[in-house]
């Protein structure tokens, strides 16, 4: 099989202090000499998922894991190609692989490291970084596992019309939920409504945000993706034993101060649970999530709108529009 002379990368240069800068990575083409070792294979990148987590990771500090070191690959999961294979290894050339394969054009990964990917019937490749993906698993352990979902409980998510945000008001739907959502804009508000079946949805930059949340109903799950001022106003609402779901605080992971928790004294008459959730912490839990999803899915109760850029180029761009809300969808970088 023939490989091109060079492949491009981008590599981390500096940690960013709020928002992204051209300085924050580098991009560099380099001569091609990857070759795969014994349980290794080469893979050749397809799409990129842009995750507000990839944020999170270039700070010093604040991240659920060790900070990305400077120098090297920007991490990212991904969809890719096997193209070449080294010893002891199932995987052969052609297969479709997700991993976390990082912002390259090509990576030498090991094979324990990569998922073999078949696309059940009615789905694509691309469902992937979706609702069969991370995204969709997030969901399903931070809504079912973690928030206990009963039927005819009450849902508030907030940035639910991100990828996670979407697929958590449709999976409430599905089992019965009354689900209220928060989003950033009428345009997202309105596809919450119409596409994602949601009871109402809340424009928070709107003037009237904080009057028209007065009047919707107590919740029994708050799953939070944001943090800050929404998760203050949440706290307000909440029924006996409600359950407190934290997924994200993406109100700071651009360095912003975010206000303190001043309405935690609400939990104790409440006698409701806070409870921080990650992916790192779940793999025992991956494969029966994702029987979920592909049941759900299958039925036709899960969509997943995508936000597709093209070239590798593209991605510093994709993870700022993350937090200046310009996606609209799940946001992939197609190489």
């Amino acid at each position: 099989m023939s490989f091109p002379e060079h492949y491009s990368r981008f590599l981390i240069a500096e940690r960013p202090n709020d928002i992204i800068t051209p300085e924050t990575f580098c991009f560099e083409t380099v001569p091609f000499s990857l070759q795969p070792g014994k349980g290794e294979v080469l893979v050749q990148t397809q799409y990129l998922s842009i995750d507000p987590a990839q944020r999170l990771l270039l700070n010093a500090d604040r991240a659920y894991r060790e900070p990305l070191e400077l120098g090297t690959v920007m991490t990212a999961i991904g969809l890719g190609v096997v193209r070449e294979v080294g010893e002891s290894v199932s995987l052969v050339p052609g297969d479709i692989v997700s991993g976390n394969l990082g912002w390259t054009e090509y990576i030498v990964f090991e094979e324990k490291g990569l998922q073999k990917i078949d696309v059940p019937q009615g789905a694509q490749v691309l469902d992937f970084l979706g609702p069969l993906g991370h995204i969709g698993i997030t969901a399903v352990i931070g809504l079912l596992d973690y928030g206990q979902l009963k039927l005819g409980e009450t849902v508030l998510v907030s940035g639910a019309a991100g990828a996670v945000g979407t697929i958590v008001c449709q999976l409430a739907k599905a089992r019965g939920a009354k689900v209220y959502a928060i989003a950033g804009s009428a345009e997202k508000c309105a596809y919450l409504e119409k596409e994602a079946g949601v009871h109402k949805a809340l424009n928070y930059k709107a003037p009237n945000f904080k009057e028209e949340f007065s009047t919707i109903e107590t919740f029994d799950i708050f799953f939070d993706n944001v943090g800050g001022e929404i998760l203050n106003l949440a706290l307000t609402k909440m029924n006996l034993h409600a359950r407190i779901i934290i997924c994200g605080a993406i109100s700071g992971y651009n360095g912003q101060e975010t206000p303190p928790l001043t309405t935690y004294r609400s939990l104790l008459p409440k006698r409701a649970r806070i409870q921080a959730f990650s992916l790192m912490d779940e793999a025992a839990r991956f494969s029966s999530a994702l029987q979920v999803l592909i049941g759900e899915f299958q039925k036709g109760t899960l969509r997943q709108k995508y936000h597709i850029l093209e070239g590798l180029p593209s991605a510093p761009k994709a993870l700022d529009m993350l937090f200046t809300g310009e996606s609209n969808g799940k946001l992939i970088v197609k190489l």
